[in-house]
This record gives C-alpha cells, structure tokens and sequence, in this order.
C-alpha cells in the first residue's frame, strides 16, 4: 500500500485538507497574538459555533451555501460582542487572566452547545454540487475535499494581497512589529485589534462551517482543533501569515503522514516538532514581531 502512488497522493490530498482547516483557524489567532498579545484559548469555540449554526441554518433552509454565508457572519457577530462585552476590559490584564477567561468561556461554549443542540453528532450533508468522487491514480476522492483545498488557498492568496498590497495590510504589519510606533504614526490600533480580531472570528466560522460535512458536529470539536491550532501558532510565529500557513501544512502533513508511516508515534509527532521549535527557533519560524 505505501508503495502505491495513488494512495501517498491520496494521503497527501488528505494532509493538504487538514492543512487549510488549520490555516482558516491559526492566522486569525496568529495576528491576535502577534498585534495584541492576547492570549484568546476560545477561539477553537468560535468553530464550534461556525459548525453548530451552519448546521441550524442549512437544516432551517435546506441549504449549505446559505450556511457556508451566514454562519460566519454570525460567529463574527459573536465575536464582537465577546470583545466588546469581555475581551477589552482584559486586555491589559496579563497573560494568566487572558487564559483563565477564554479558558472559561470554552466551557460556557460547551454547556451552551449541549443545551441547544444536545450532545449527540449531527450531520450536515456536502452541497449536491459537490457531494461526489472523483478519481485520482485509480483511488476515489470527494470533490467537497478538493474544494476545501481550494477555499484555504484561495483565503490565503486574498490575506496575503490585503497585507501585502493595501495600506489597511500595511497598517496591521506595522502594529504587529511595533504598536506603540505606530499609534504615534497615527494607526489606531485599538480599532485596528477589533477590525483583526472580528476578521479572525469570521475564518474561525468559516473554518467550522466548511468542516462540519467532513467531521460531524458535536460537542467538543472545539478542543480537539485547538492543540493543533496553537502548535501552529507557536512554531509559524506570532502575526504571521507566512507562518501560519507554512505551519498548518508542517503539521497538517506530519499528522496525515505520521498516522500512515507510523502510527504508534503519530500522536507525539507534533509535539517533538513543538518542542524542537522552542529549543532552537523559539520566536518560531517566520515570526512578524522585530527583534
């Protein structure tokens, strides 16, 4: 089997997936990081709530492109209201508060999602268009993994020309180097923060939404993105996009390869990588912040 090319191309188109699932989710989480220094562990919460209601909006009108619009709409809307309800009156707080309450509102997410939607996994159908195989090197694959491949570049490919190519992106690198310099440049960093922190809610819905066909939604699908997530994070570099998306394919290939190549490892591969990063690039691979 592992010398069939169809099958490594397979594995390798599964690793691709998980990758962009994992950049939809860390680079909103990595800007967060690396302009504010907010230590925001309920973003994996904000996926579930991409999921949980994607799949109310596609059960309320029997679509999911209805779903694949508002449910991120909606997470971002929740976001803003996190924000302004909680997350700013902590921001200056440190790191250990920043942890102990987005640590507790995983658990409110939690309690709140069991009482909704209860604690059974619900299934949200791949829209018709897409709920078909097609066939690579003699292997079946489902097209709706394709087009997840193809909606985490294309997110990508647009977030690079915004930070690349506008003075918004420009504004935002700046203030993830230096803040202080640049609100004295006149960036306002505070609505800069929100406008980042709203958008990384936005892909952390869209990131759910697009996610519930393949895994199911249930309670908890939260935390088991969020180890990934953060390990992303810290080995990309803080404020990253380069990181963020170089990270999510290291660790997105790692984890496919590693449950095929050598399953009984598998699951302490990210974490030796992790911990390689921290001993001899500790600042990550590609961080934004100057040092």
């Amino acid at each position: 089997m592992l010398t069939d090319p169809g099958y490594l191309f397979v594995q390798f188109l599964n690793g691709l997936q998980f990758s962009m699932l994992l950049f939809l989710l860390s680079v909103g989480l990595s800007v967060t990081f690396g302009l504010m220094n907010f230590v925001n562990l309920a973003h994996g919460a904000l996926y579930a709530c991409g999921a949980f209601i994607g799949y109310s909006i596609a059960v309320w009108t029997g679509s999911f492109w209805a779903a694949f619009l508002l449910a991120p709409l909606a997470v971002c809307v929740i976001g803003a209201v996190l924000y302004g309800v909680l997350i700013r009156q902590v921001r200056s707080a440190g790191p250990l508060t920043q942890v102990l309450l987005t640590f507790g509102l995983i658990f409110i997410f939690l309690d709140a999602f069991r009482v909704i939607w209860g604690d059974l996994a619900l299934g949200v159908s791949a829209p018709t268009l897409l709920a078909t195989n097609i066939h690579i090197f003699g292997q079946t694959y489902p097209l709706y993994r394709l087009f997840l491949i193809a909606l985490g570049l294309a997110v990508y490919l647009i977030l690079w020309l915004a930070l690349e190519r506008t003075n918004i992106g420009a504004m935002v690198r700046a203030s993830v180097d230096n803040a202080e310099m640049a609100s004295c440049l006149g960036v306002n960093v505070e609505r800069l923060f929100f406008a980042v922190f709203c958008t990384g809610c936005l892909l952390a819905g869209l990131a759910g939404v697009a996610a519930a066909p393949i895994f199911s939604v249930y309670p908890g699908m939260d935390l088991e993105i969020l180890i990934p997530t953060l390990i992303v994070v810290v080995i990309g570099g803080l404020g990253s996009l380069k990181g963020a998306i170089v990270g999510s394919l290291l660790i997105g290939m790692l984890q496919t390869f590693g449950q095929v190549l050598i399953p009984q490892l598998a699951g302490s591969l990210s974490y030796i990588l992790l911990g390689a990063t921290l001993i001899l690039r500790p600042e990550g691979l590609f961080p934004a912040r100057a040092h």
